[in-house]
């Protein structure tokens, strides 16, 4: 069962929370975030991407600029940037995208949980990643950063979100990506007992987003415990800093590839070659095409769209893992045609999430940058719920959820 608890977050005032607010660290490059935080000593950045107080090209695993994010945010704090709230509180975190609102609750989530197997995964992670994230907790003694996850919906919880949203956000803003971000503070004792009795009878809770923070966490968080000769379990280094939302809530977009050449192929060559596993039908180059549903691919290939179709017999629909489209086209087009193998490491492949649109494929096969695109329809939150309770892992770079939480509206602090 889902343990989580309400905690005192450490949070921007709310005239300053605009300033604060930044987008998460892994977003955006180092450049993009000086730029960003330009002219702003308020802006996060200066906290979780800290090389930016240094000379361009710093390296950003260097300890001087772990040490400067730890001297800035013990700054923040003293300056009156971040200040703690008094009591233990909820609260909820809800983003506005494109006219559609998804709502999700703040908790402090179970370190056990994570590494017993109640919190589930459902991608790799990188051991150098971990070991970066778990320096900037180390160092700060704080989950800066939450964590996105998901949870099978629970009526309580969602009369909860109702009755909470239906008062003034303490923080309600448009961030200058277009995206709205609202929050409230929950005071009241008995919604609090009740949330923390809602997630108690929910069997686990999913990570949607942030597999690497979520490992970091856990990981300096049971550290901390195995030191600790005198440890109890109840101390605040035993949870980290989640959003957790209800599945229906979230929208999983498309998560598209671009591939550099044709492996050795003409174009009509290759075109051949995916009839043996699909149904291949042109559609012109007037109108990009989209994935129409389930086994359903679009192409892109020396200015026509191309609809294919995935031919009975080529996927299994009773294997969590086999049923992926993204498995699909890993295995028959990208594997077994264009000879790419590693997902991971194979520089002729890249990958492009569906928020910039198809248009943004159509640009790169256009450009020569790239021969041939390809754009999957998206997974559900039910395939990615399933898979993490049968124990698999999706292959790399299949889910992409947008919008992303915005980081600095609540930190989380292990002492």
């Amino acid at each position: 069962m889902a343990k989580v608890k309400p905690f005192k977050g450490l949070r921007p005032p709310c005239s300053m929370v605009e300033e604060v607010a930044s987008r998460p660290y892994d977003v955006l490059n180092s450049e993009e975030a000086r730029a960003e935080a330009e002219g702003n000593p308020r802006s996060l950045y200066h906290i979780i991407k800290p090389e930016i107080d240094f000379a361009s090209g710093t390296d950003e695993h260097a300890p001087e600029v772990y040490e400067k994010a730890v001297e800035n945010f013990k700054a923040f704090q003293n300056n009156g940037w971040l200040v703690r709230d008094e009591k233990d509180h909820y609260y909820i975190y809800a983003q506005t995208m494109n006219g559609r609102t998804q709502y999700g609750i703040v908790v402090a989530a179970n370190v056990d949980d994570y590494m017993e197997g109640r919190i589930k995964k459902h991608e790799l992670t990188r051991r150098d990643k971990e070991e970066d994230r778990m320096k900037h907790v180390r160092i700060n003694n704080a989950n800066i950063e939450p964590v996105f996850f998901a949870f099978p919906d629970n009526e309580r919880l969602q009369q909860i979100i109702n009755t909470v949203t239906a008062e003034k956000p303490e923080y309600d803003f448009i961030a200058p990506d277009g995206f709205g971000h609202h929050f409230w503070v929950i005071s009241d004792s008995n919604l609090i007992s009740a949330i923390t009795e809602a997630f108690a009878a929910i069997p686990a809770l999913y990570i949607a987003d942030g597999h690497h923070r979520s490992a970091a966490a856990a990981l300096v968080g049971h550290e901390k415990a195995t030191r600790n000769p005198s440890h109890k379990g109840d101390e605040e280094y035993n949870y980290f800093l989640a959003v957790a939302f209800p599945a229906s809530h979230l929208n999983i977009i498309d998560y598209n590839r671009v591939v550099k050449d044709l492996n050795g192929l003409t174009p009509a060559q290759f075109l051949s070659r995916l009839e043996d596993n699909f149904i291949v039908e042109e559609k012109g180059s007037a109108e990009p095409y989209r994935p129409q549903s389930l086994h359903n691919f679009s192409l892109y290939l020396e200015g026509k769209w191309y609809s294919l179709t995935a031919k009975p017999g080529t996927y299994n629909d009773s294997d969590p893992i086999g049923v992926l489209d993204v498995t699909i086209s890993s295995d028959l087009i990208l594997r077994d045609i264009l000879g790419i193998h590693d997902l991971r490491s194979d520089k002729r492949i890249d990958f492009v999430g569906g928020i910039r649109g198809l248009g943004e494929l159509k640009r790169r096969v256009d450009s020569g940058e790239m021969a041939v695109a390809l754009a999957l329809y998206p997974v559900s939150m039910k395939q990615l719920m399933d898979i993490a309770d049968s124990g698999n892992i999706m292959p790399p770079k299949t889910t992409w959820f947008e919008p992303k939480l915005r980081s600095g509206l609540i930190i989380h602090t292990l002492d």
